[in-house]
């Protein structure tokens, strides 16, 4: 067997590897194994390219894979060793941003080593438009994919305003960006050049930072979903370029598994998701106009426990506020002494609670909270009503009656967990401070409700005292 046939092997042994990896994925208690699955793809994949490369002979070539590979797998323990849970949002959607500038990389390696020259032995006649095409559309989704991670990493870090940027004729300059592609694509095939590829890449780069600045930060944990599909597209056509097999499928497993990811929670937050992909989902409604909700009430770690102790039923709404505390081990804790005294404890997790889609799964699961207590969205909120206490914790706009109430919310529209039908709510919470989509929250002053200032983990660690 040649080194080319047995590292085409490898790449599908690998790729079905990435195959179950998603299989365990999809559920808590196979997911270790599904990661273990993933790793051994990619390091199979790894190995099978390593040996491509050395049969080629060429020492140069060796050298700097093995210096590549050695420089990235240190970045990568690196971040993965020092990051943290609350850091994860922003970090995924930053390597997408280099999965897109590989994918530029690729698109235009492929044209100086074909188009420039006019073509080659390889891609004559038809195969060479193919390749045209191949070379364009990779560069413009990678651009695309670039330039709007790196947006969503400012604004998933705070490096820049989680509100959507308000320029005139946003659709009609999305719709401009792409029958600009449309036009360049065809002029491409039909005689390629340096300058339409300059020009789709300058295009593509822009169109990604608007369609990810035009969105708010209440959508947000939707688009790092959809940058994850768009930088499985971008890696399949690299494959397409370099003719590789667990490129292809891998790619092809990313773009469509983070589609129809970001199909469900699309639905779970009734959005459009056709507007999700043309990003122009950013403002669904017009903005509510300030309104005088009253005067809020404010509670103690004490007179929430005396709540707890007389509460026959608890039910604990997570959100960013949480994982920013590092409260989930104190809340662990609450809860596993409740649940020794006769209470019906569980968590009510909304689809995009956090930064990030099953953002909470992972720090209760982290801090060994029982799987089948933790239930999404759709299972719970029909019981808030015969609820005894809700612990909002760190949550605010998963929980934001105006949502259903009000419809000039710029959350309208937008299904959340109905806190407010329990009979009492403790919110803790640092402040008054509007959520991430910059929307002040009605709850905070109904009558049932009361606040709890404070770090999320100091405070939480003060009722457990007082029990």
């Amino acid at each position: 067997m040649t080194a080319q046939s047995i590292a085409t092997a490898a790449y599908i042994v690998a790729s079905l590897m990435f195959i179950l990896s998603l299989a365990g994925l999809s559920n808590h208690e196979s997911s270790r194994q599904g990661v273990l699955y993933g790793i051994g793809g990619m390091a199979l994949a790894l190995v099978a390219t390593f040996g491509l490369v050395v049969d080629i002979a060429d020492t140069t070539a060796v050298v700097l894979l093995v210096v590549a590979v050695v420089i990235g797998a240190l970045i990568g323990l690196w971040r993965a060793r020092v990051v943290e849970m609350t850091g994860m949002p922003e970090l995924i959607a930053l390597l997408h941003s280099f999965v897109g500038f590989a994918a530029v990389l690729v698109g235009w390696n492929g044209y100086y080593e074909v188009e420039a020259h006019g073509g080659s032995a390889e891609f004559t006649g038809s195969l060479l438009k193919i390749h045209h095409a191949e070379v364009f559309i990779g560069i413009f989704i990678g651009a695309v994919t670039l330039t709007g991670s790196i947006v969503a990493f400012l604004k998933l870090s705070a490096r820049i305003k989680s509100a959507p940027l308000m320029l005139p004729g946003k659709n009609l300059i999305n719709l401009g960006a792409l029958a600009a592609f449309g036009v360049l694509t065809t002029f491409f095939v039909i005689r390629p050049s340096l300058g339409l590829l300059i020009a789709v890449t300058v295009v593509a780069l822009a169109l990604g930072w608007h369609l990810v600045a035009s969105i708010g930060g209440g959508d947000m944990p939707v688009v790092v979903s959809v940058l994850n599909s768009y930088s499985g597209w971008a890696a399949a056509a690299s494959g397409f370029l370099l003719n590789n097999d667990a490129l292809l499928i891998t790619g092809a497993l990313v773009g469509s598994s983070g589609a129809y990811l970001s199909y469900i929670m699309c639905q779970a937050m009734n959005r459009s998701f056709l507007s999700v992909i043309a990003g122009g989902f950013g403002i669904v409604a017009a903005s509510g106009e300030a309104a005088d909700y009253g005067e809020h009430r404010e509670i103690s770690a004490e007179d929430t426990a005396d709540l707890l102790r007389e509460a026959t039923s608890v039910i604990v709404t997570p959100g960013y506020g949480m994982a920013v505390a590092q409260a989930q081990y104190p809340v662990a804790d609450l809860v596993r002494k409740l649940r020794e005294r006769g209470v019906e404890v569980r968590f009510g997790i909304h689809p995009v609670a956090g930064r990030l889609p099953g953002h909470m799964n992972v720090l209760l699961a982290e801090a060994k909270v029982p799987y089948d207590i933790v239930l999404e969205m759709d299972e719970i909120n029909d019981d808030f009503a015969e609820t005894s206490v809700v612990l909002v914790i760190g949550a605010n706009d998963t929980v934001n009656p105006a949502a259903a109430e009000d419809p000039s919310s710029p959350i309208a529209g937008m299904p959340v967990l109905h806190v407010w039908e329990a009979e009492n709510v403790v919110v803790f919470k640092r402040s008054m401070a509007p959520g991430y989509a910059g929307v002040q929250n009605p709850l905070f002053f109904r009558d049932n409700s009361q606040m709890l200032f404070g770090d999320a983990k100091d405070k939480v660690e003060e009722v457990l005292r007082a029990l």
